[in-house]
């Protein structure tokens, strides 16, 4: 189970950061500057969206597959490699900005023609590596069909736990205090919408860490005593607007609502009428303004500083129902990643007790490529053994 959370967190997160630098204006101006060979970057691009889209196919068929699982420890494997290797295009490139910083008091053109063209060491046999590496994912993409995966949304509904209100009593969000006090400062504020209700989107990729943030503004004690009513609702990818409102009136009244459909709307908004709110609309995937219209339809009878906040990956969700700013959660430092991995790894333990572990954990955090979820679940495997072999072994 943490191998495949991992994978889902981790390495579909790896493929479309790489998939987004190797397309960036950066990547590209540099490429033609040094004279690359910048069109292998563009079908890169492509094989990258190729392998991402079945990846979560792969992940579920890789248990009763061991083919799949050996595609999969490939692709890993690939993949940490075409992260080594644009690191080393991220240092050059960054070098020769600052070349080009320190001449550009001078004869500017001339001077950047000069280091375009004159003999770089980085550049020789650079279109060769780039190249092998094409190849090398290109010949993944294509196993493709005769592993039989199959791209594009799972047509079946996600059966991953429902995420809850709960947080560990000494639980801290390694990284997250600026978020965590400007959501805050948010929701203690009574400024509204034109509808006296705001609904506030935190929207990030899947493993970032929204659920995370939303669960520690919830249970923070001064925004708690700020509101007359509050409600959790995982909401995820199975979206039944009755099915939500049921939820929300569970958590107000904290036991189970036998109403039929028809009268649910009616009891929320018994619930809430003339009342501050908060409500926390977990994993939002539905982009369908109608059936949010439904939703949120009881919120309107709320008292002015109620406010929802909504998770979500989707910027097209946000857009929908947000009536303020729209929180976009970015990936933890590396710092914050090896934290949180400690956290998780050493447990109850003193880190200080394995200072012979403290690098390799750094190198390992490095590459959960700022995603908490692959950081907590890393550390939870990490905890297992805590050896330097089975580590460097990780």
């Amino acid at each position: 189970m943490a191998g495949a959370l991992i994978g889902e967190a981790f390495l579909s997160a790896s493929i479309r950061t790489l998939g987004d630098k190797i397309t960036s204006g950066e990547f590209m101006d540099f490429f033609r500057r040094k004279k690359l060979d910048h069109s292998l970057l563009e079908k890169l691009k492509v094989t990258f969206l190729t392998l991402d889209a079945v990846l979560d196919d792969a992940e579920e068929k890789q248990i009763q597959k061991p083919r799949v699982r050996k595609w999969l420890d490939e692709l890993k494997n690939a993949i940490f490699d075409a992260e080594d290797l644009l690191a080393e295009i991220d240092t050059e490139v960054l070098r020769s900005k600052v070349e080009a910083d320190e001449y550009q008091t001078k004869k500017t053109s001339q001077v950047w023609n000069f280091l375009s063209t004159s003999f770089n060491p980085f550049c020789q046999g650079m279109n060769g590596r780039i190249q092998e590496l094409f190849q090398r994912l290109e010949h993944l993409a294509k196993q493709k069909d005769l592993l039989g995966l199959i791209g594009g949304v799972k047509e079946k509904v996600s059966q991953k736990t429902p995420t809850t209100s709960f947080v560990e009593h000494d639980f801290s969000a390694c990284g997250r205090d600026g978020d965590k006090k400007k959501l805050k400062r948010m929701l203690l504020s009574d400024d509204a919408s034109s509808s006296h209700i705001s609904v506030i989107p935190i929207v990030g990729m899947g493993g970032v860490g929204k659920t995370a943030l939303a669960q520690l503004l919830y249970n923070d004690k001064n925004i708690k005593e700020h509101f007359d009513v509050t409600a959790w609702a995982c909401v995820s990818e199975d979206f039944d607007a009755m099915r939500v409102t049921k939820t929300l009136i569970e958590s107000i009244i904290s036991k189970p609502c036998s109403l039929q459909d028809s009268l649910l709307q009616v009891e929320l908004r018994e619930h809430v009428r003339e009342k501050k709110f908060l409500f926390v609309l977990d994993d939002l995937w539905n982009d369908n303004y109608s059936d949010w219209d439904l939703v949120r339809a009881p919120f309107t009878y709320g008292a002015r500083g109620s406010k929802v906040i909504v998770t979500t990956r989707n910027k097209s969700v946000a857009s929908i129902v947000h009536t303020g700013p729209i929180h976009y959660l970015k990936h933890l430092s590396h710092n914050d990643c090896w934290l949180l991995l400690r956290k998780h790894a050493f447990r109850n333990e003193n880190p200080s007790a394995h200072p012979h572990l403290e690098e390799i954990g750094k190198q390992i955090a490095r590459k959960c490529n700022g995603l908490p979820l692959a950081a907590k679940a890393l550390g939870g495997l990490l905890g297992c053994n805590v050896s330097y072999r089975e580590w460097s072994h990780i």
